[in-house]
């Protein structure tokens, strides 16, 4: 599968509407066909007429000939589309380009010391923090042990996607992989051109043909909340709630935290795994 990752920001927002137009399907929008299509998704015309634009208007749309649509446009294409509140934001951002924060350099990030000790204070529930690039900043002796035998653990995207063994490890590796892709999505927005970003994408894009695919989606979506199954090679099988709360002090830093239902088989697998890492953290 050849990847193509255009970073010209006369590009980013026709890809965009392209890629999403493709993933949106006739009858979820009301579109009735006679025949079958060779075009995925829907047409450019047809999306031109649900939103009120010539189709010559909109195929310059889609190929960075046109660069400022008005917001009475970019309503109507959320509409047809139907974009969700952070896809929406990512139209606009990208519409919009004197907007964007553009970032030169990578700045090493740092987690608050008091951060720090507080999830060194919980036993039972696995935490780490993550950047908005998805690199594990911190985590405790239960998140560690959580994916324990993992590779790429360093960044949670390259653990998805270039290492083989994260497919047994994660039950819904397909759903989890792409709530990771649209994640990182609405975490960068219109900073396409970011030269980690770049980095990131094109180690990702080479490793992996399921990220070409998934990243070609243009999916953004931010996550607060998720039901995890995992497969751990030690305890077994895992059902966790996973919630994501934004740090207020560190802008893009994300505290990630894993918990289980009370007297489920996924607590006592919990518990088995942290009888595991203190016996692991007192072996000499």
């Amino acid at each position: 599968m050849t990847y193509r990752y255009e970073m010209g920001s006369d590009k980013l927002l026709g890809e965009f509407l392209r890629a999403r137009r493709e993933v949106t399907s006739p009858e979820r929008v009301g579109v009735l066909r006679s025949g079958p299509s060779r075009t995925p998704g829907l047409r450019r015309q047809e999306v031109a007429m649900l939103a009120g634009v010539s189709t010559d208007y909109y195929v310059r749309l889609e190929q960075g000939r046109e660069h400022r649509p008005s917001d009475r446009v970019l309503d109507a294409l959320v509409r047809v589309l139907d974009l969700g509140p952070d896809a929406a934001a990512h139209l606009y951002e990208l519409a919009h380009p004197g907007s964007r924060q553009r970032g030169t350099t990578r700045r090493t990030e740092r987690v608050d010391p008091h951060l720090l000790r507080l999830m060194h204070s919980w036993p039972h529930t696995p935490a780490f923090v993550f950047d908005r690039w998805q690199d594990v900043l911190a985590r405790n002796p239960l998140a560690a042990a959580l994916h324990s035998g993992l590779k790429y653990t360093d960044n949670m995207l390259s653990l998805l996607f270039l290492d083989p063994a994260a497919r047994d490890f994660y039950r819904d590796w397909e759903q989890i992989a792409r709530l990771r892709v649209a994640q990182l999505r609405a975490a960068t927005g219109a900073d396409l051109d970011n030269p980690y970003l770049t980095e990131l994408v094109g180690e990702l894009s080479r490793g992996s043909a399921d990220f070409c695919r998934i990243w070609a989606r243009h999916d953004v979506c931010g996550v607060s909340r998720e039901l995890r199954r995992f497969r751990h090679h030690e305890v077994g099988e895992l059902e966790l709630v996973c919630e994501l709360f934004d740090i207020a002090t560190a802008p893009g830093q994300q505290l990630v935290i894993f918990h289980a239902e009370p007297a489920s088989p996924s607590e006592q697998a919990l518990a088995q795994l942290g009888n595991l890492a203190t016996m692991a953290s007192c072996d000499p």
